[in-house]
Order: structure tokens, then sequence, then C-alpha cells
């Protein structure tokens, strides 16, 4: 697929001009014996799903229906706590009638799942799923300074992540990794046949759509895998046929590190961040996500605060740590780097992807291990800056993404009773009062991710095409106030709809001083 002609006298020169240009060659460190496959880390490179399993199963055995039926029914009746209302007595009766049944249920033994890695990550899914759902059905006012775990789900989930060895909590690998089937069982696996979102919060298309993004950047993974894989499959790297395999390599990474940041990008026209952020977001919320969030307690199992309960976070792929490890980029700012870290970097939380390990599966937390102790810094100084500028480049994009809410102007611009967003309005400032600093569901400060001013810039309204290019939340605000008696609701709404997303922002997040290191 990657033909190269080592007799062209271009590709010659330019190999040459690479070992030239190096900065020094590493040996690989060896292990003794004979070394691990990515299999043995439950890495699928030979079904092309890479992290993920080969085919989730579907169901749990009828001995667990208990939760497979709950899990159903909260689905379908269950809606989220802070948005019932006191009128909305159904809700509520709903609510509090499956909480019940949740609390009365038996505890039920995991040891017939103990044999099954697949029956453990159904498990580990069902039951997070069940815990999120009755922590955020519980109506906004009725949650006190902590929310109570029932033991019929507190003790399978501890025990169920004890032997995964992962977070007893919602994690990225139960709603991406673990949250699909084959539209057609008779087909191969791939991104087209499959079905993602199998389970959902909100059973919107929006959040179906998030985490079809989500995957479909895991599958187009793969082929880093795969690739890392070549690269340790080396006999060393240090001769002139393997530093030239080397940079065919890194051509290849950059190409299909490209895509991964298009397929993110993308997920704008997919996923309404109005939608996302009001109706689905507030399900991934772990234990004390904000400063008056409750804490869960879980009835029998240990503290708390011994537990890692962030919720799932973009932040737990391990494809993404893996390229990282690949490409040894430093996140903790230990290493020498040009130029130095700004201030903003060195405040930020700097073991925040190390603990995103943490909410993985063990499995793949051992491959990420192996890949660290066994990945040379890559000898090809020009290909791999290729590489880098790649993955910064995604970074930007990730960050604007993440970046999908304008909650910090809302105080400083009085909405009338009258406009579309009034009500949208309330909500974002009942919650900065409760929460403060907006959180990423990885449960980082997302202010100390931003280096750009958000109120320089402009507004511009196509009234014709209802579109908004938006520079300024707060100007924003302020265009929709003063159109809102002559602008139609239809368009108004528009805007507010993408008010939440079309923010710009200067692409300097991720520089040499935050994670990202050229070579000097």
């Amino acid at each position: 697929m990657y033909p190269i002609d080592l007799l062209s006298p271009s590709h010659l020169f330019s190999n040459v001009l690479s070992v030239i240009n190096s900065v020094q060659l590493l040996s690989r460190k060896e292990a003794p014996g004979a070394q691990p496959t990515p299999a043995d880390f439950e890495v699928n490179l030979q079904t092309n799903t890479g992290f993920l399993p080969d085919k989730p199963i579907p169901r749990l055995p009828e001995a667990y229906s208990a939760w497979e039926d709950a899990l159903t029914r909260a689905q379908k009746v269950l809606v989220l706590g802070e948005n019932i209302t006191e009128e909305d007595t159904q809700s509520r009766a709903d609510g509090e009638l499956w909480r019940l049944q949740i609390s009365e249920l038996p505890v039920i033994s995991i040891n017939d799942l103990n044999t099954d890695k697949q029956l453990l990550r159904r498990a580990h899914k069902v039951l997070a799923f069940l815990v999120h759902f009755y922590v955020h059905s519980i109506p906004h006012g009725q949650r006190a300074g902590s929310v109570l775990i029932p033991r019929s789900l507190a003790t399978p989930l501890l025990e169920v992540s004890e032997v995964l060895r992962m977070a007893p909590v919602l994690t990225f690998a139960d709603t991406v990794l673990w949250n699909w089937d084959l539209i057609n069982p008779e087909l191969p696996v791939t991104i087209e046949n499959m079905h993602f979102g199998v389970d959902l919060f909100s059973g919107t298309e929006d959040e179906r759509n998030f985490w079809f993004g989500n995957a479909k950047v895991e599958v187009l993974g793969v082929e880093m895998l795969q690739l890392f894989n070549e690269y340790h499959s080396l006999p060393n790297v240090s001769d002139f046929a393997s530093v030239c395999k080397i940079n065919r390599l890194l051509t290849r990474l950059v190409a299909i590190v490209d895509r991964v940041e298009e397929t993110l990008t993308g997920m704008r026209d997919l996923v309404d961040p109005s939608t996302f952020y009001w109706q689905v977001r507030p399900w991934f919320n772990g234990s004390a996500s904000g400063p008056t969030s409750p804490t869960w307690v879980f009835e029998d199992g240990p503290d708390a605060s011994t537990l890692d309960l962030s919720g799932p976070s973009a932040g737990q792929s391990s494809v993404m740590h893996a390229l990282d490890i690949f490409l040894d980029i430093d996140f903790k700012l230990q290493q020498r780097r040009y130029p130095a870290p700004s201030d903003s970097n060195k405040r930020a939380d700097l073991g925040f992807m190390e603990r995103m390990r943490r909410y993985m599966p063990g499995a793949h937390r051992d491959y990420l291990s192996h890949l660290a102790n066994t990945t040379p810094q890559p000898a090809v100084k020009e290909s791999y800056n290729a590489a880098v500028s790649a993955v910064r480049k995604f970074r930007d994009s990730h960050i604007r993404i993440a970046c999908l809410y304008v909650v910090s102007m809302a105080r400083s611009t009085a909405i009338p009773v009258g406009c579309p967003v009034f009500a949208m309005m309330q909500r974002i400032e009942r919650q900065q009062k409760q929460v403060g600093h907006a959180t990423g569901t990885g449960g980082n400060e997302l202010s100390l991710l931003l280096k750009s001013t958000l109120d320089s810039g402009q507004v511009f309204i196509d009234r014709d095409t209802d579109t908004v290019i938006l520079c300024s939340p707060r100007r924003a605000l302020s265009m929709i106030h003063s159109h809102c008696n002559t602008l139609p609701s239809r368009k108004v709404v528009v805007i507010c709809q993408r008010l939440a997303v079309v923010v710009f922002l200067t692409s300097q997040f991720f520089d040499q001083g935050q994670g990202i290191r050229k070579r000097v």
C-alpha cells in the first residue's frame, strides 16, 4: 500500500537526509525472554478492532436479568433529575418507583461471570449505567451532600471493577468500546457494519452520534496500533534500512492522525452542542463533580475518596494514549522544551492523563506500560516533527470541540423573559453559582485549557442562511437581546443553538509547553 523504491534517487536522498538530520539513534529497550504480543493485552489487531472487543455480547445470562431489565426500564421512563419540575408528577413518580425497585434488589454474585471477560465487560457497563441513572434521575433539590448507592449495585460493580482492574464508574470503555453491536452479524466487522450507542441516557440521536464519533476515532486508531506493531517488529532501529522504514511509518502516521482530526471536527455536523450539553452530558458526571455536587457513598463499600469516580472522558481513550507514548509526548512538562511552558500550562493538571489511565481496563493499561518500556524515540527528526505537528493540530481541534459551551458571559448579560434563550440562561446562571469553574467530564478545569481571550472579535448574522459567525459570546448575547424583537423566533433559536459551538479560539493551547515537544 506504501511502496518505496530504494533505488529511486529522490527517496534515497530523502532517507539519507533523514539519517543526517537525526539527533541521535537510540537502541530499543529489550526485555529478556519472549516478547508479548498485542493480543496478550486484549488488543485485537487480527479482527481490526484494536481496543474494541471482537463483538460485545448483547445481554447477560438469565441469572442477571434483574440488571438488564432495570436498564431497559430506565431508558424508557427516567429523565434527568435537574429537568424535573414540581408539576411533573409523573416523572417524579416513575423515578421514585424505579429507584425503590433498585434498592430492593438482592445482591447478585458475580461468580458465574468471572470465567468470561466479555461477560464481565457487559456487567460493568450495565451496572455503571444503572448507577448513573440512579444518581442523576433524583430531582434537583432532593440530593443532599451525598447520594447512597444501594448495595444491590455497589457491591457487584465494585467486584467486577476489581477483576477488570478499572474504576467503578461509567467510563469511556463502557460508553464507546463496549457500546455497539453488528448491524449484520453475517458481515465482517467494519465501521459501516457497526451500530454504536446501543445503550443511551437521553435517547437522542445527538448522544448516539457523539458515541459514534468517538468510536470512529477508535476504529481509525487501529491503523496506528498496527503501525506501532510494525515498528516493534523491526530487528533494530539503527541501521539504514530501519531508519528508512521508520521514516515511512511516521509519514503514514501523519496521514492517520489527520483523518482522526477530520473525524473529530466532523462531529459538529452530527451533534447539536446545546442538546449534548444540557440533555446528555449531565448524565456522565461522577462523584463530587463540582463544589456542590453530591458525593457518592457506596453502601457497604469503601470511602468514595479512595476511588476514581470522575466519569467517562475522551482522555481515557487507550489508543490516543498509545499515540502519545509512541511519540514520547511529555504531558508532565518534565523534559526540556522550546519555547518554555507558559504560566497557564504550568498551572494545568499535569497528572490528568496519567489519572485517566486508571479508568481504562487493566489489560489496556498494561499494553501502554509495555509500549512505554519498549519504544525508543524515533530517530528521524523531520518525520517525527511532522507527526508531532499533526498531533498538535488534533489537540487544537479537540479543545475547540470541548469548548461547546457559553457559560462565563451569562451573568453580565440580562436576557428578557420573552427571549427564547431565557430558560437556558436561567439554568446556566444556576449552574455557575453551584459549580463555579466549568469542568470537563474527566474532572479537569476547562478554564485552564484556554489561552485566548473570548471578548475579541465580531458577530455577523446572515439573515438569509441563518448562519452565525461568532467570536465573542458577550457580544453574541447582547446581539440576541437586541434582535429579539426583529428576528423571527426560528432564527433566534438557530442563533442560540450555534451560540454554544461557534466560538473561535486561537490555536495555541497545545504549544510546545503543553504536552507537545519538538526536537531541538
